[in-house]
């Protein structure tokens, strides 16, 4: 079968598995049982289809069938699969069973899942209701996933990324339909195109985002290395978020990640011999302006984070964005994320901060993004770009705010768009109306303020009015207008009103 239609129906019926849960449970809570439960089937699909493959070459019963089982890349028993849950779908106690299963998988593969199921709950009547209500959705979902075309097993689906384009689809309409929540654990697919475009991963790289949600960056991020010669790693704080990036690494085929639950600011877990990890490229589209960031005063932090200043506690930009310079290469790292424009301007302990940064010379680029890109926020972001031991001595500005595709709730960066962004960075020109090259001392010489209008003039001279025509039109207006009042009058009058 054609892969675009192959694609496109796996999507629908994985999409259509969520009817049971609209209207009586959030979009942010069910994504969770949909997604764990399209990361089991493809799982017992693959564990399924290898074992007949084995069966075929060894005889069934033979014991060479269970050792090549047990070297697997996840290990499943037959009490485990979604056949086992399928089979057992009109059980009363069927979400006990499912817990149960997803306990003892991750038991069977601790290095890999340890934790990743803990906090979803199939027998939960908080989550799911009742025992009749709440069993009556697990048998939907289990129908809605045992439909003939959900077959995902390799010999039918191939090596493609059929199964990681359909979580990816997901996570995306979860996060649409999740409004403010959805912006927790997703970044628009455009606009992770777009970042991971700007920082440039290459071979061999080691690529961080220590905000990394459902892992949709970090992807975005290795797809452009275009080998598998890469690490991956991010802190997520959510768990079922963190979970869910767990999950999508493996379903992407990404076995050289490690994704840590924790919070990064005041808990990073990336750490090696008690001190930051250091990689060559750090990303993230970290909580805009996170109030209440700091546990503790942070003054005097023993990562060494904050030693230009510590950034107000109402708002953790600044926090987030000095962990992402403390942990890129001091040699020749790169970071790239995605900010609120209060940053770019913003006095008191964050100008200081943005000062020191500047006259270190790090700031490579300030990159001014349309409005309503993001879930749960309408306001305007901006991507910014650090580079150590930069060689460069100015700052490149562009205003690509009003270049997008315009939607009704939401709106999205096209490719020209994206593809524009890109090669005006790698161009490093002034382009009349949409980017700058400003020095350092023209940054100064603003304070230090890198509102994006004071360095890109966008403001376009219009016409001069001719007055002498303009008149004359507005004359015109009037003598219609009075014809009409007359007009009127007579009306009213043959009616009696007047």
């Amino acid at each position: 079968m054609d892969n675009i239609k192959l694609q496109s129906e796996i999507n629908q019926i994985a999409w259509k598995a969520c009817d049971s849960f609209r209207g009586t449970v959030d979009p942010a809570e069910y994504k969770n049982y949909i997604l764990v439960m399209l990361f089991v089937k493809y799982t017992s699909d693959v564990w399924k289809d290898h074992k007949a493959t084995y069966e075929k070459k060894f005889g069934k019963g033979n014991a060479r069938v269970t050792r090549e089982l047990s070297r697997e890349k996840f290990i499943l028993t037959e009490d485990t699969t979604f056949d086992y849950f399928y089979e057992n779908r009109n059980e009363k106690n069927i979400g006990e069973l499912i817990d149960k299963a997803l306990f003892k998988i991750e038991e069977e593969n601790k290095s890999k899942l340890d934790g990743v199921f803990r906090g979803i709950k199939f027998n939960s009547e908080v989550a799911l209701g009742e025992t009749r209500e709440r069993n009556a959705r697990i048998k939907n979902l289990l129908e809605d996933f045992n439909d003939p075309k959900m077959d995902l097993r390799p010999s039918v689906i191939g090596d493609s990324d059929i199964i990681g384009n359909t979580y990816q689809y997901l996570i995306k309409r979860f996060a649409s339909d999740s409004g403010k929540k959805g912006g927790e654990f997703y970044t628009p697919h455009e606009v992770s195109k777009l970042l991971a475009s700007l920082v440039g991963a290459k071979s061999g790289d080691t690529i961080c985002d220590p905000a990394c949600g459902s892992g949709s960056l970090l992807i975005e991020v290795a797809k452009t290395v275009g080998d598998n010669n890469y690490s991956l790693y991010g802190q997520e704080s959510n768990g079922s978020t963190w979970a869910i990036g767990k999950m999508n690494m493996y379903l992407h085929g990404i076995s050289n990640s490690k994704i840590e639950r924790g919070d990064t600011l005041n808990h990073p877990r990336l750490l090696r011999d008690s001190k930051l990890m250091t990689f060559d490229v750090v990303v993230a589209n970290p909580p805009f302006s996170l109030d209440k960031w700091a546990d503790t005063d942070m003054t005097n932090d023993q990562y060494g984070r904050f030693h230009r200043g510590v950034p107000p506690k109402s708002k953790g930009d600044y926090a987030f964005l000095l962990h992402m310079i403390e942990t890129a290469n001091p040699i020749d790292g790169t970071v790239g994320v995605i900010v609120p424009h209060g940053v770019l301007f913003r006095g008191s302990a964050e100008g200081k901060i943005r000062t020191k940064l500047i006259e270190e010379n790090m700031l490579e680029a300030v990159i001014g993004l349309p409005e309503k890109l993001f879930y749960g926020t309408s306001i305007p972001a901006a991507i910014l770009i650090f580079k150590k031991n930069r060689k460069r001595k100015d700052v490149l500005f562009i205003d690509a705010s009003s270049e997008f595709q315009k939607d009704k709730n939401q709106n999205s960066l096209r490719s020209e768009d994206i593809e524009k962004i890109v090669k005006t960075y790698k161009n490093w020109k002034t382009v009349d109306k949409y980017a700058y090259v400003a020095t350092l001392d023209e940054i100064a010489e603003n304070d230090y303020n890198l509102n994006i209008p004071r360095y890109v003039d966008t403001f376009e001279e219009e016409e001069p009015v001719n007055i002498a025509a303009t008149q004359k039109e507005i004359a015109k207006i009037e003598t219609e207008l009075a014809k009409i009042k007359k007009q009127m009058d007579k009306y009213l009058s043959e009616l009696g009103v007047v």
